[in-house]
């Protein structure tokens, strides 16, 4: 998986996550969405959102990340 806004040791914790559940990393999909404003403050960097879908039964929940957000632990 190649994304711009979602650091590797987001995947990692992500994985490590699914692992400590029993549940197949294969069964998930990750999607990012920038929403940073290129007009806004450089000081925040990357912002926007992670969308994780289950592939067996459709359920998806987005989750903000970017600056000083831990969307894994949410």
């Amino acid at each position: 998986m190649l994304f711009r806004l979602i650091e590797d040791a987001g995947i990692v914790d992500f994985l490590a996550a699914l692992q400590r559940n029993g549940l197949a990393a294969g069964d998930f999909e990750l999607q990012e969405t920038d929403t940073t404003d290129p007009k806004g403050d450089e000081n925040f960097g990357l912002q926007g959102y992670v969308t994780v879908t289950r592939l067996s039964t459709q359920v998806t929940r987005e989750y903000p990340i970017g600056y000083e957000t831990n969307w894994v632990l949410r």
